[in-house]
């Protein structure tokens, strides 16, 4: 065959063996339309995670951390690793990132404490007395508080830093199907480590909220006061995450059911606790 003859040839070739990454590219290209406050439309976010789930198939059980984290990146899965899942591994914690991005689900022993179970922790001891229940209740909430901004800096700078990824993939010439998984893998990973934080950060403000209400109803003490003010201050902060991802970003990275609905204002916040 002629060596003209074998052009039309080899670019079918290459045509069907780079079909997945042109896909994968399309996608890339749409995530680049920014939606409300500069984030990527909902629908097009909801197909990129959706579509790491196909690519993932293929590659399930390795790592993506194996590539290499940025600084920033690394530095938010340490802090989100503190905040969420402090008593595992920090290995453990990778691969339940992994699994969120890749098939969107939690491992099948990951169980979510009940929204009492707060309150039934801090009550368990029954020699502590209530004001010592106020005080650890309002040290939690405080230091919970105290860790979100932070982090809201950190995700947003690799929020800002995936984005200009994906807007350099459609242009890249040297990158194989491997190389456009993996860089899709990243984004989404990074995407539903930050919808897990911002869902237990709505979770544990739930939980604090039970404890203060059934501390209160159980033995009302000027102590409350603090403890309220320590959970309106996280409720506050949790706000922070809300422009970051799209609403249901924890569900779609199979944080299980659709998660609670985000706390009043702080502002217009009745206060629960009867000032002494």
């Amino acid at each position: 065959m002629s060596a003209p003859d074998r052009l039309p040839l080899d670019r079918a070739r290459a045509a069907t063996r780079l079909a997945p990454a042109a896909a994968a590219l399309a996608l890339l290209a749409a995530c680049t339309q920014s939606g409300d406050f500069g984030r990527p439309r909902t629908g097009v976010w909801n197909g990129l995670i959706d579509t790491t789930g196909s690519f993932s198939t293929r590659d399930r059980g390795r790592l993506l951390l194996d590539s290499g984290l940025t600084d920033d990146e690394q530095a938010l899965r340490d802090r989100a690793w503190r905040f969420v899942e402090p008593a595992s591994s920090f290995a453990a914690f990778q691969d339940t990132v992994f699994g969120l991005a890749s098939a969107h689900a939690l491992p099948p022993t990951w169980r979510y404490e009940e929204v009492g179970a707060y309150y039934e922790a801090l009550t368990a001891e029954p020699s502590r007395s209530p004001v010592s229940r106020y005080r650890k209740l309002s040290d939690d909430a405080t230091a919970d508080a105290r860790l979100i901004p932070i982090f809201v800096a950190l995700a947003a700078r690799v929020i800002d830093a995936d984005a200009a990824r994906l807007r350099s993939l459609p242009f890249a010439k040297t990158l194989d199907d491997a190389a456009v998984r993996d860089a899709v893998q990243r984004v989404a990973e990074n995407r539903c480590l930050i919808a897990w934080v911002r869902f237990e950060a709505g979770l544990r403000l739930a939980r604090y909220r039970f404890a203060l209400e059934h501390l209160f109803a159980a033995a009302p003490a000027p102590e409350s006061v603090s403890a309220e003010r320590s959970i309106l201050m996280l409720a506050a902060r949790r706000n922070l995450l809300d422009p970051l991802l799209p609403p249901d970003a924890a569900a779609r990275c199979g944080l299980g059911p659709v998660p609670l609905p985000p706390p009043p204002p702080v502002a217009q916040a009745e206060p629960l606790v009867v000032k002494y």
